[in-house]
């Protein structure tokens, strides 16, 4: 790897879906990624100069970050809890980027009839070691696998360790059950499996992580890490929000204010904004534009809202940005850096 020790790098997802997905959400973002070659395992983005992008194994992420090589990097948060370690020098940026959910779920036969819930599978586990027998458990999550069995009262098991079709153990004989990443749930009930209530071990998503002293001693790295910050927080934000742009007649600026502000939906983020428009008249009254930033969930109750404020014309258009004050998801990491200066100076 080809790298200066000054750079500052920030490592993605090499392949599968969690690549692709990757991608897609940082263009998104408005973070575009700069690579010449495919097959090229470093590249650029043009948002944050002086920013070096590299392209590792979603495992391998975690171990870069937290050797401070990467100075931040995007990986699943189930890889994140299961590698995690006591004093760890990793530190959340953004826990969830709103692509890449699945459960790390336990998964039975459905051949279990009477097995529905953890508790079942705990009688199970029982009554095989009173048959001397043990539960084997198929995963590639052995550490949150064992804290879970374990917090359940389910001592006695073996974690078999299993690498790729893990869903096919139980039908080869190779363990009794599963635990793995469940998202629809297509492939558990392709291998004739099924979740149980309560074997639900981590809920995971996509997440942004960093290494905290490099964020501490590296203001470069801190000033990449704001910009990411920045523009995930306000693609994300902008998500839940349209603008809705519409006419009204009123003798002045003032009153369709009033008219407009009288309906509970349409406030908006700061709004509405009101401008007068320059046209012929109705009935002698002026012509206002009227501007306002609003949850999608209500947009409907808004339009109604608006039509019976008298509004004409509208028209919706999706928010690509919404910009805070400060980036709350920055201020986060301000603090949590803060606080940890304060603790190595107790």
């Amino acid at each position: 790897m080809n790298t200066s020790p000054d750079e500052i790098r920030l490592a993605l997802p090499s392949k599968g879906t969690l690549e692709a997905s990757t991608m897609e959400f940082l263009e998104a973002c408005g973070l575009r990624v700069d690579r010449n070659n495919p097959r090229q395992y470093t590249a650029t983005m043009p948002a944050a100069p002086g920013l070096v992008v590299l392209y590792q194994r979603a495992t391998d992420i975690v171990e870069k970050v937290r050797e401070g090589s990467v100075a931040m990097g995007i990986t699943g948060y189930d890889i994140v809890a299961e590698l995690s370690e006591e004093g760890d020098s990793i530190i959340m940026l953004h826990p969830d980027l709103g692509y890449g959910r699945c459960d790390l779920a336990v998964a039975v036969p459905d051949s279990w009839i009477d097995v529905i819930s953890i508790d079942d599978l705990a009688d199970v586990a029982l009554l095989m070691r009173e048959k001397g027998k043990t539960l084997r458990v198929a995963t590639k999550f052995v550490n949150l696998t064992r804290d879970f069995l374990q917090s359940k009262g389910i001592s006695h098991y073996s974690i078999v360790q299993a690498e790729g079709a893990i869903e096919a153990s139980p039908s080869i004989g190779y363990a009794d059950v599963i635990v793995d990443l469940v998202a629809s749930g297509m492939t558990l009930r392709d291998n004739r499996l099924k979740r149980i209530i309560g074997g639900t071990i981590l809920k995971s998503q996509a997440c942004l992580i960093g290494n905290r002293r490099v964020l501490r001693q590296n203001p470069a790295a801190l000033s990449a890490a704001q910009v990411i910050l920045e523009f995930i927080d306000g693609y994300l934000m902008a998500r839940r929000y349209c603008s809705v742009f519409a006419n009204i007649y009123a003798s002045s600026a003032e009153e369709a204010a009033r008219r407009v502000l009288a309906q509970p939906d349409v406030r908006g983020l700061k709004g509405p904004t009101i401008a007068e428009v320059h046209t012929a008249s109705l009935s002698g009254q002026r012509c206002f534009a009227v501007h306002v930033t609003i949850e999608e969930s209500k947009l409907y109750q808004a339009v109604q809202q608006l039509r019976q404020a008298g509004c004409v014309s509208l028209t919706v258009l999706p928010v690509n940005y919404v910009f805070q004050e400060t980036s709350p998801s920055y201020q986060q990491l301000l603090g949590r850096l803060r606080r940890t200066a304060e603790a190595e100076t107790e």
